[in-house]
């Protein structure tokens, strides 16, 4: 039986820096944001015309980008497609296996959370604009390397668990359509043909309360929204919250049991436990997250406005001074609050104020948005139909939560060789 032998990341892979030499007209530009989590985010065409000078990498299938800058972020992913005419920002390293391991392998070592952590301390002990790493320091960790046998066991162990967990992203964003009062959507409104979970409730939101499909029967008044159905009004958002506030300004305490969220926290309209820090425990307050909160990122620039919904249930997060938390005040507008201020994140970045790179959302601002309050009737029947799809990606989000909790006791075990994996097992 081939033993584990002890060796360093350089041992088994290189830094490339081949810069790109082809002439078509259009390539794709994928830069530190454009990769997240294993993931490449960004597969549209740019002319190929006077392309910022940071753009010059050249990259293969199984390579791994990963991002210099603030290994925390989780900004890397393993390329497993063509790469025909991407370019990728010098910021990024395109880190090449060798013969002595398998790609992803290697991708599950440096993306590990031990080799994340020693990173990120040695990206904060430099001095400099930002939290920086070199490859060297990256080549120089020690890791124990079994053989290839034994590596694509542990491989086929752990993409169980994240195909497992995509799986589940893909339900939400290609969810079939099946319990009775979707079917009625579908029925009532011939324009819900989304195939996207998120999108079908938004999709829900604005055929009720922007264009009002179901509603054209009925006689409109005017108001300060324009003309909308008898029985409903415009309203300022605070009537129906029953708290709007920013966050807390936390002290970061790896040791607590609590979490706080950043402002990173919001992705595709859902907030993520992603980027989470734990703090010094407080007494208990308002600010601790609640299910169904609505989160808007309020300082900051490109991700100033944006929006999500709190759809885990935990009671041990707080959130941040970036943020501005919406809480409903009754189960009636749970659904609704978020809803709204979903559709109108750009009319919510263009309220704050400042000069560029200093813009914040006042929290007042916040509570004085006009919003529309529909009649009771009429938001029983939305939570009716919205329920089923937002306890749909709750479920959704929480086995993946809960699968990606294993994944990371697993992976550190398995590279370690204090487990083995049967084939019984695979």
């Amino acid at each position: 039986m081939e033993e584990w032998i002890r060796c360093n990341i350089g041992d088994v892979c290189k830094t490339i820096s081949d810069t790109y030499r082809g002439n078509a007209d259009e390539v794709v530009l994928v830069n530190t944001s454009d990769v997240l989590e294993g993931k490449c985010l960004n597969h549209q065409k740019s002319p190929n015309k006077d392309l910022k000078g940071q753009f010059k990498k050249t990259f293969l299938k199984d390579d791994i980008l990963y991002s210099e800058i603030r290994p925390a972020n989780k900004r890397f992913a393993y390329i497993d497609f063509d790469v025909t005419d991407y370019i990728a920002s010098t910021k990024l390293m395109v880190i090449r296996h060798n013969e002595n391991i398998i790609p992803q392998f290697l991708y599950y070592i440096i993306t590990s959370q031990t080799v994340i952590e020693e990173l990120q301390m040695l990206a904060e002990s430099r001095s400099g604009t930002f939290p920086q790493i070199t490859f060297s320091e990256l080549a120089s960790l020690p890791i124990a390397l079994p053989p290839l046998s034994e590596q694509k066991k542990i491989v086929r162990l752990l993409k169980s668990l994240d195909d497992k967990i995509e799986v589940n992203r893909q339900i939400n964003d290609n969810f079939l359509i099946e319990s009775f009062f979707q079917i009625l959507l579908i029925w009532m409104l011939t324009t819900l043909i989304n195939d996207n979970l998120e999108q079908q409730a938004q999709a829900l939101f604005k055929s009720w309360f922007v264009d009002f499909e179901p509603f054209r029967d009925q006689p409109f008044t005017k108001s300060e929204l324009g003309m909308i159905p008898n029985g409903w009004r415009a309203t300022v958002l605070d009537e129906l919250c029953s708290f709007i506030s920013r966050g807390l300004t936390p002290k970061y305490d790896e040791s607590s049991d609590e979490l706080i969220l950043g402002q990173t926290c919001v992705r595709n309209n859902i907030v993520t436990l992603d980027n989470a820090r734990r703090h010094k425990p407080k007494q208990r307050t308002e600010k601790w997250v609640q299910q169904w909160d609505t989160l808007i990122n309020s300082t900051g620039v490109g991700s100033l406005g944006r929006v999500g919904i709190v759809y885990f249930n935990m009671d041990n997060i707080a959130i941040d001074s970036h943020i501005t938390v919406a809480r409903p005040k009754s189960a009636l507008v749970r659904h609704y609050v978020g809803r709204n201020l979903l559709s109108r994140q750009l009319e919510i970045e263009n309220m704050a104020i400042g000069s560029t790179g200093q813009t914040e959302l006042p929290k007042d601002r916040v509570k004085s948005l006009l919003i529309l309050l529909p009649d009771d009737n009429s938001l029983t029947l939305f939570n009716a139909i919205i329920e089923p799809i937002a306890f749909q990606l709750y479920r959704n989000i929480e086995e993946s939560r809960r699968l990606a909790s294993l994944r990371d006791t697993l992976l550190p075990r398995l590279m370690s060789g204090e487990l083995k994996v049967c084939d019984v097992v695979l």
